[in-house]
């Protein structure tokens, strides 16, 4: 009865490390992203390079078939428009201040 439990027990453990390692995403990749998220709103000028730097190594280690590579892509994107957002409000607040 115990040689049935252990089985059963050995079982579970294996199913779940495969389902992680497939499921495993790129850290520099969601770190791009949660930057230029995060820039949109606070910090555009810090943020900004910092998202599409991690988005450009993010894209260097995610692998070309995995559909990691997009969320690279995204906060280097948005790393962009955080650096736009930047010089727009830059030149607004000089041109008001006159």
């Amino acid at each position: 009865m115990n040689e049935i439990r252990e089985n059963r027990m050995l079982g579970y453990g294996n199913s779940s490390t495969a389902s992680t390692s497939r499921s495993r995403a790129n850290g520099l990749s969601i770190a791009s992203l949660a930057s230029g998220i995060v820039g949109l709103f606070a910090f555009p000028a810090i943020l900004g390079p910092i998202a599409i730097l991690l988005g450009m190594f993010g894209q260097k280690q995610a692998p070309p078939s995995g559909g990691k590579a997009g969320l690279a892509k995204a906060g280097i994107v948005l790393g962009i428009v955080d650096l736009v957002l930047f010089a727009v409000l830059l030149s607004v607040a000089a041109a008001l201040s006159g």
